[in-house]
């Protein structure tokens, strides 16, 4: 019996209309293991995940659980099969407890037959059974990310799930929680249970998976005992080609300061100050990074110096001039004319309009410019050249700019914002999270593209919870916890003594 595989998906075929999102896929999962998924975006996991979580129907093929053919028509019958999934985008209610989450869905089952007393005993054994401490009356929106994630599992546990599937996991924390739900995930492993582990970081596959599978457009293009592979044959294998998994780049040359923050300090609608007097300056021809765990503060930063957001205080020198922010209201086209531009962290809300064609989306923001605009009519024409310019030099796919944005593939979304931003050549350049849900050909090309503003002699403020971004692209290190700035660093820093700070913990670093 402990040769039956867990999984086994025999020629899985998925189509979207035209998109064979999944081609033919064969995937067989030992038991007991931690096999990891990768691929490029669009490479049709998160379909294949879906078709074994109930999501999604395929079109043809088979599922075998445990050595039985069946059949998932929803996520019900995927919970009855054993099968628990902890979505990247927590399903949590914020208002309820951890014991309320745990057994949400499950009341009327066999398991709280005898109430809620018998639940939480249930939750106290899965707790120390596999290492998921966390008070079951705890509100769960006062949890940090990485409690909640917990609750997650817990809360697949609880319903019997011996196949676990994780989709993106460690992407909201810190290095120390990320080590510690890989502990997690040996422990679970180490008791029977089945790891799908579905992630674009390599580092993680290398460190934690027995085995990993890597798709490549819709098709299962091969299966690795991760001890036997590298993170540049997966990489490549990702990609069908070569891929440089470092960033290159000479020594800064900056110069003149061309940004510079006093005391800024933002309050939210809540009467809450989320950035809590920071200062600092960007010069020419470097990259200023700014690490830490996401909700610490940087993406108000980020707006506020876009001007998105409104200061309570502080001053921003800019383009030889200085602005009190706490004696009026900045907007984007304001900066965007004191030569700042800005690629926002979520480029959906507030980088694209995902309903219009690519041409409009390469022009958004700089649609007055007198190229584009005489006051009253847009001039199609010049628009369109610069579209096809843009996706020509950023090798934007499909080459089509007449398509509607939200046809294109996140990596290639991002490509229209970052495009739009520095083909206007601004002397600053405000980047938030620059390969957030990129794959990693396209992760290698933004990269290069930052690096060259760089020495082009532009001042970049890189905003992302990517360590190993932070630390490959910047000259200088920020450390953002609690709305302030608790240390600065080289680029040579370790991940410890940065994950330390993000963490609140100066140690050695004060």
């Amino acid at each position: 019996m402990n040769g039956t595989p867990a999984i086994e998906l025999r020629k899985i075929n998925k189509r979207f209309g035209p998109v064979h999102a999944n081609r033919n896929i064969d995937l067989v999962v030992k038991k007991g293991s931690i096999h990891g998924i990768i691929g490029e975006n669009g490479a049709g996991k998160s379909t294949l995940m879906s078709i074994l979580y109930g999501f999604y129907h395929a079109d043809d093929g088979d599922i075998v659980i445990n050595g039985n053919k069946v059949s998932i028509p929803d996520s019900k019958s995927a919970i009855s099969l054993g099968i628990g999934m902890v979505h990247q985008h927590f399903m949590l209610v914020d208002n309820f407890s951890v014991l309320e989450n745990v057994i949400l869905g499950a009341e009327g089952g066999a398991r709280l037959a005898g109430g809620v007393d018998k639940a939480r005993q249930e939750l106290r054994r899965l707790e120390e059974e596999y290492e998921l401490r966390v008070d079951p009356d705890a509100i769960v929106q006062d949890l940090p990310v990485g409690l909640q994630q917990r609750v997650e599992i817990l809360k697949a546990l609880f319903r019997g799930a011996d196949i676990l599937i994780l989709d993106e996991p460690t992407g909201v924390l810190t290095p120390a929680e990320a080590d510690h739900l890989f502990k997690i995930l040996e422990v679970l492993r180490d008791e029977g249970k089945t790891v799908l582990l579905i992630t674009h970081k390599l580092r993680e596959i290398m460190a934690i998976t027995d085995t990993v599978s890597v798709m490549r457009r819709g098709e299962m293009v091969a299966t690795r005992e991760t001890s036997q592979t590298s993170m540049s044959e997966l990489a490549e294998l990702m990609v069908g080609r070569s891929v440089l998994l470092r960033v290159e780049k000479e020594q800064a040359q900056p110069s003149d300061t061309v940004l510079a923050i006093e005391n800024l300090t933002v309050t939210d609608s809540r009467g809450v100050q989320v950035v809590k007097d920071v200062s600092f300056e960007v010069r020419a021809g470097e990259i200023v990074g700014i690490a830490g765990v996401s909700g610490n503060g940087q993406s108000e930063l980020l707006e506020t110096l876009a001007g998105i957001r409104r200061a309570t205080s502080g001053t921003l020198r800019i383009g030889g001039q200085v602005i009190d922010l706490a004696d009026r209201i900045i907007d984007p086209a304001e900066m965007r004319q004191l030569s700042m531009g800005h690629v926002p962290e979520d480029r959906h809300r507030m980088g694209l309009v995902t309903s219009f064609p690519e041409y409009e989306n390469a022009i958004l923001g700089y649609h007055h410019d007198p190229e584009y605009s005489n006051g009253v009519f847009l001039d199609l024409a010049a628009i369109k050249k610069t579209a096809q310019t843009e996706i020509e030099r950023y090798d934007i796919r499909p080459p089509n700019p007449l398509l509607k944005t939200a046809n294109f593939s996140g990596g290639n979304q991002q490509k229209i914002v970052l495009a739009r931003e520095i083909e206007r050549d601004p002397q600053v350049l405000l980047v938030g999270q620059p390969t957030r849900g990129v794959d990693i050909g396209a992760i290698e090309f933004i990269h290069k593209r930052l690096i060259e503003m760089r020495d082009a002699a532009k001042g970049v403020l890189l905003v992302s919870v990517e360590l190993d971004e932070i630390r490959g692209l910047s000259d200088r290190i920020l450390v953002m916890f609690d709305g302030r700035i608790v240390g600065e660093r080289g680029p040579d820093a370790s991940e410890g003594e940065l994950g330390l700070l993000m963490a609140g913990v100066e140690g050695e670093a004060s």
